[in-house]
């Protein structure tokens, strides 16, 4: 019989799981059958649109929407009155659905309509007039902290210090990791480096907007479709703010057309439910792009002080870092987990690592890959490679003699069990790569980077079928290929083929609660509750096939895909299949299923190495990426071509974000560049082909070793390419991105400093 803990040991021999099969969901998206956010409709539907503050920062006097609900074809339109107030955790959600006494930032929503159409909707925003008074804005992370800064909320008291701060400020939360006596570490340095970072605000840039269709009948009960990571988390969130029950608010998740963490949270759907509810007819409402940069979340701009100390032969003594993220115009920035992070990867005995959540006049921000970890890792990893180079040591064995593996204490407090970083290391240094050549204006960058990990409350359902074939419902959204994962461990667990599987994302009326597809805990979570649930029916197809033989059920075991007779009191009888026993279920006892339902813990970190070449025109400043090498503790490669393009992804997306990406305010705390015309994305011509190598240190948290990928993948970049370009360029460079003007600049600065010398 089956084990009954699934972390009881990790399996080392697969027969489906390793294996690289199409995904289920292929032919639908490349034929364009799969139904995503936009795609939905319903009879009667109407438009929705939002009216939004043209301004940074203003308070409301009043809005007057007689005009737009006096247009023909308008059928409803909500403010903040429709929206009752909140004083608990939900209210900085509500408040940014909905501005109540003051608009936070540009983009902020303070209106919406729906009418029989879009043109209808639009001319009725146009009616609704706003009384505003402007107010003085704040932008900048470093003058947001400022004493004497413009006050987003006067009630934020800053949490975190002791005591208690009597006067508010900007300032939402202060926090600390570490330990050892940092100033000793440094008095046992002999070289000593501290440098101050700079990164900007950057978009997950998910092809696909934000889109809901939302009907609320004259019963109360409503349905939501929409494009999210968490649809349970959605349904949690509307209904709490709308006042439902939970069970009377059903949501499906659509397929995704990109998430990247930026479609973890809500902004649009409570806005049509309420919609919806005053209408009594369904709405549909899309943000478009404008909308999605000036109102959806991008991930923290960042100000990093560094300080490293480190012997003649390599040994870091100490490690500190001061970490100030902002997260927009409400609390909750990133920077926990970016302090937690900052030193993960290195074994210190004095380490110390402090951050602020600070809020400006920007849009909330939303998770992207490894929220807070890449900004953290750029400023460490930089002062790790510059301390390298003084010491003329190699920037791999460098960190190879100070690298954390199992038995190190982590920076942030707990003690590693089996890690891959050395793993990482060691591979990257023996990739060819790595010795390549490089030429004039060309250098090359190493870096290092780190994830926890998450698992959180995870259901599965999964169903044996009457001709043998399978049905798996599972509540995490598929953003990155999971549904192949499934199949792949179910059929490994009922020993049958893949194709023989079938797994859909159940609506939340349809199964037991899951946490958002996030942390890179899908594979991991939803995979080990898929495999227990397909222990859990193998038990009972046992169980069926003792009956049919009438023998105990304990004389029966399961092999490859068929329940076998075994033992003493097994008699002779020949084999039955899946398929034999599923036919066979309604004279057994009926339908034959199993069920999975836990708080998954035990997810297992990952590390990953990256290499970078790059090359810099010092006429005019442009970088080339002319090679990359990703290198990737992934415990158990399941799909080994997702998990490829998982760390091909974070890699595109991280030299985006070191060369382009940026959001530009101008002086009137406006976005400048709110589209993909003047948001600087990579595209094919600005990529090279990104090398992968994928490392197996299995995580003894799961029976088959699976550690996420989905976000150790982004940690590495910033600081990779970042080391590359300054070593391309001679001068090292601070502050991302690193466009042309910058580095010319860096360049002229150097000039200067050796001129004057």
């Amino acid at each position: 019989m089956p084990r009954d803990d699934v972390t009881a040991e990790t399996r080392q021999s697969f027969t489906k799981v390793g294996t690289r099969p199409l995904r289920p969901d292929g032919v639908d998206k490349v034929t364009g059958r799969a139904r995503f956010g936009a795609d939905m409709a319903a009879p009667g539907m109407l438009i929705g649109k939002v009216l939004r503050s043209p301004h940074a920062h203003a308070r409301i006097r009043s809005i007057d929407t007689s005009k737009a609900e006096a247009l023909p074809g308008v059928k409803a339109v909500v403010t903040r009155d429709d929206f009752a107030n909140r004083t608990d955790e939900l209210r900085d959600i509500l408040v940014n659905v909905m501005a109540r006494e003051k608009a936070l930032y540009e983009g902020h929503a303070v209106a919406a309509v729906a009418a029989v159409s879009a043109a209808v909707a639009r001319k009725a925003l146009r009616l609704i007039e706003v009384d505003y008074e402007l107010l003085p804005h704040v932008i900048d992370v470093e003058e947001a902290m400022r004493p004497d800064s413009v006050l987003l909320h006067d009630d934020m008291f800053t949490a975190g210090v002791d005591p208690v701060p009597d006067q508010p400020s900007n300032v939402a939360k202060r926090c600390e990791f570490g330990h050892g006596e940092v100033e000793k570490g440094f008095a046992e340095a002999d070289i000593v480096i501290e440098r101050s970072f700079r990164t900007e605000a950057s978009h997950q840039g998910y092809i696909e907007p934000h889109a809901c269709l939302a009907s609320v009948g004259a019963d109360g009960q409503g349905e939501l479709w929409c494009c999210t990571q968490g649809h349970f988390m959605v349904r949690d969130t509307c209904a709490a703010l709308l006042g439902m029950d939970v069970s009377r608010l059903r949501v499906i998740a659509s397929e995704i057309g990109g998430g990247f963490g930026g479609k973890t949270t809500v902004f649009i759907e409570p806005v049509a439910l309420t919609l919806s509810r005053k209408a009594g007819r369904p709405v549909k409402l899309v943000m478009t792009r404008d909308e999605v940069f000036r109102a959806s979340g991008p991930t923290a701009s960042t100000s990093v002080w560094v300080r490293i100390g480190v012997t003649k032969d390599g040994r870091i003594t100490a490690g500190e870092a001061v970490l100030k993220y902002q997260g927009g115009a409400f609390a909750g920035s990133p920077v926990e987990p970016g302090a937690m992070t900052a030193f993960a990867c290195y074994d210190l005995e004095n380490v110390r690592a402090i951050g602020y959540d600070v809020v400006t006049n920007r849009p909330k921000q939303a998770a992207y890959r490894a929220p807070g970890a890449p900004m953290a890792a750029f400023a460490v990893e930089s002062v790790v490679a510059e301390l390298a180079d003084r010491i003329g040591m190699d920037p791999i064995e460098f960190r190879l003699k100070n690298a954390s593996r199992e038995g190190t204490r982590s920076a942030y407090g707990p003690t590693f069990g089996p890690i891959g970083l050395v793993e990482t290391l060691k591979a990257a240094k023996a990739h060819p790569h790595y010795s390549a050549p490089l030429g004039n204006n060309q250098g090359r960058g190493v870096a290092s980077g780190f994830w926890f990990n998450f698992g959180g409350q995870t259901c599965v359902s999964l169903n044996i079928n009457i001709d043998g074939t399978v049905g798996l419902a599972v509540g995490t959204p598929d953003i990155g290929g999971s549904r192949a994962s499934m199949c792949l461990m179910a059929a490994e667990e009922l020993g049958i083929e893949y194709d023989r599987v079938r797994v859909i994302v159940a609506d939340t009326s349809s199964l037991g609660f899951n946490d958002v597809t996030d942390g890179s805990r899908v594979t991991f979570a939803s995979g080990m509750a898929t495999i227990q649930a397909a222990r859990d029916a193998v038990k009972k197809l046992c169980a069926r096939a003792a009956r049919m033989w009438d023998i105990p059920e304990d004389a029966v075991v399961w092999e490859g895909g068929y329940a076998k007779p075994a033992g003493a009191n097994a008699g002779d009888f020949q084999p039955l299949s899946l398929r034999d026993i599923a036919a066979a279920a309604a004279k057994t006892g009926g339908p034959i299923a199993g069920h999975w339902e836990f708080n998954a813990e035990n997810a297992g970190p990952s590390f990953a190495t990256h290499i970078v070449d790059a090359e810099v025109d010092p006429e005019t400043g442009r970088t080339s990426i002319l090679r990359y090498t990703v290198v990737q503790d992934a415990g158990k490669a399941v799909h080994p071509s997702y998990v490829e393009g998982q760390f091909q992804g974070g890699a595109a997306q991280g030299i985006g974000w070191a060369l382009n990406e940026e959001y530009i305010y101008g002086a009137d705390g406006k976005l400048q560049n709110p589209g993909f015309l003047d948001y600087r994305m990579p595209v094919a011509s600005d990529l090279p082909m990104i090398d992968t190598v994928i490392v197996e240190v299995p995580n003894p948290g799961h029976p088959y070793g699976v550690r996420g990928v989905g976000e150790t993948s982004i940690v590495p970049p910033l600081a990779a390419v970042a080391n590359a370009v300054s070593a391309a360029a001679g001068v090292r460079l601070t502050s991302l991105p690193m466009s042309p003007p910058k580095i010319l600049a860096a360049l002229e600065a150097e000039k200067g400093a050796q001129a004057a010398e």
